[in-house]
């Protein structure tokens, strides 16, 4: 293409390229004032992104050429005294870029470049800055989605099936970010609750990435109808993901009418918010894995055991044994809180078998026993009060079991129904925090209309969403990328030791003072 400006002198710099690409935008942005906004906005995200990749180019060429040989020794003890020129691409953000670089060799071994090192290249073709999209967007997007937005936004094209092993290998250090963490302190932290919550939500797996059981109950069912289920029939196609959440909340003190004002409208106090909230979820985990890993949070939080350890739950009685069994693993005292949500809605089916649903004289006849378990009632005394009433009123079979359902869930929970104590204790008595979380990190990302999830990816995909949800990503990536570092290239050098084959940058002189 002619340009008007005069030819370069020095074109042999390595940003020569990217001055090229400046002059054509300015040129065609000299040789017109006939185009709108819009036009000259798109003119300069397109060439725009061609000169950021002319000048990333242009940076990797100069690190190449100043490039000074090196001893390289591997960490299997061999020195890799042959050294040839080799070259590489990475794919990044603003485009496809490469670099040459002396690759040390030795017979049997594998190769080493120690300016990939000091670049902190990625061994994939992928770079660093593609992944971060990846892992960012994969958590609000699909796949196709996600490959959509890189095409169009970015200079990167990365396949569908790319995406999904980029996604799996970002979020690989999950575990070990949170383990690793230092927590701040909070300034009022010996006085505040900390509290545990757990429950699960299904994902709809491939067939092969089903839990075992569900995978026998899959092969074992027959269909009455091909094109959808027939009543009572289940697809067996879901594997749990296990969801758990710990936050610190102050304690507030709330009356009996604070709560029943509380379910009706907004409660006008000024609630205390939780803080240093953390939440997430797993498909590839056990329930007891997940709730030992939440205990083990709590545990870092509060090493002395100096607060008070609330744990909320929905009432499934597994759930709460294995609860147990982790505190005692910890030696951690908790005071366990049904959520007063669940027992509401056993209340409510108690109900409707005394009056005609959707009556006022229902929703009295609920608050007048909710009323009593605040007070203090145990479910074991209002339990005792429903089973009378079955006979009281001459209840036919189906209603009198709806009743006696309310009134076992009652009685299996008595030692978690003292909400007269929770109350004076200032402690929460409502699941929302954990509600939330299976909502936010599976449902609305994983519970797409016709997703079906590997394993590998639906693990991966939870965990990068998890790390929104708790306000960590950023602080998870710098880990993540130190982290791999270590592995491509740090674990491969003689005692972790990588040569820097770049020679090092030469200070300012400094002023003198006259």
């Amino acid at each position: 293409m002619a340009m008007n400006a005069a030819p370069r002198v020095a074109n042999d710099d390595v940003f020569c390229e990217a001055d090229a690409v400046m002059d054509r935008i300015k040129e065609q942005l000299l040789s017109t004032t006939s185009m709108t906004l819009t036009d000259a906005t798109q003119l300069v995200e397109r060439e725009g992104n061609e000169l950021l990749r002319s000048l990333l180019q242009g940076y990797l060429q100069r690190c190449s050429d100043a490039e000074v040989p090196v001893t390289v020794v591997g960490a299997d003890g061999v020195e890799r005294g042959q050294a040839r020129k080799a070259t590489r691409r990475v794919e990044t953000a603003v485009g496809d870029v490469s670099l040459e670089r002396r690759l040390y060799q030795a017979p049997g071994v594998e190769g080493l470049a120690p300016l990939d090192a000091a670049l902190g290249l990625p061994v994939e073709h992928y770079g660093h800055d593609v992944r971060r999209i990846v892992a960012d967007e994969i958590s609000r997007s699909s796949y196709d989605e996600v490959a959509e937005t890189l095409a169009k936004h970015t200079g990167a094209h990365v396949p569908k099936r790319q995406i999904e092993e980029l996604a799996i290998r970002g979020a690989r250090d999950f575990d070990a970010f949170y383990a690793d963490r230092f927590l701040v302190p909070e300034p009022t932290a010996a006085d505040h609750l900390i509290v545990l919550s757990f429950d699960g939500k299904g994902v709809a797996m491939l067939h092969d990435h089903l839990r075992e059981a569900t995978r026998l109950k899959a092969a074992a069912s027959s269909r009455k109808l091909h094109t959808r289920l027939a009543k009572g029939e289940k697809p067996n196609s879901k594997r749990m993901a296990q969801v758990a959440t710990v936050y610190s909340v102050a304690p507030y003190e709330r009356t009996i009418t604070d709560v029943l004002h509380g379910l009706v409208r907004r409660d006008p106090a000024e609630r205390p918010r939780p803080t240093n909230k953390r939440v997430w979820a797993s498909v590839a985990r056990s329930m007891q894995e997940v709730i030992e890993d939440a205990f083990a949070e709590a545990l870092r939080r509060d090493p002395d055991h100096e607060r008070r350890w609330v744990v909320l739950l929905d009432g499934n009685l597994d759930q709460i044994d294995r609860v147990k069994r982790a505190a005692r693993s910890v030696g951690a005292a908790i005071t366990i809180v049904l959520d007063i949500v669940h027992v509401i809605e056993y209340l409510w089916r108690a109900a409707y078998a005394f009056h005609a649903d959707g009556t006022i004289g229902a929703e009295r006849w609920v608050e007048n026993q909710l009323l009593k378990l605040l007070a203090g009632s145990s479910g074991g005394a209002l339990a005792k009060s429903l089973r009378a009433m079955i006979e009281s009123h001459n209840l036919d079979a189906a209603a009198a079991a709806q009743v006696e359902a309310s009134a076992n869930y009652l009685v299996n929970h008595t030692r978690e129904l003292h909400y007269d104590r929770a109350l004076a204790d200032g402690l929460p008595i409502a699941t929302g925090v954990i509600e939330g979380a299976c909502r936010y990190l599976v449902q609305d990302r994983m519970g797409r209309t016709g997703a079906r999830w590997s394993l590998e990816g639906a693990e991966a995909v939870l965990r990068l969403r998890a790390l929104r949800a708790s306000g960590d990503f950023d602080d998870y990536w710098q880990y993540h990328i130190a982290k791999e570092y270590d592995r491509n290239h740090k674990s491969r050098y003689a005692d972790g030791e990588v040569p820097n084959p770049l020679p090092a940058p030469r200070g300012r002189p400094s002023l003198k003072l006259v």
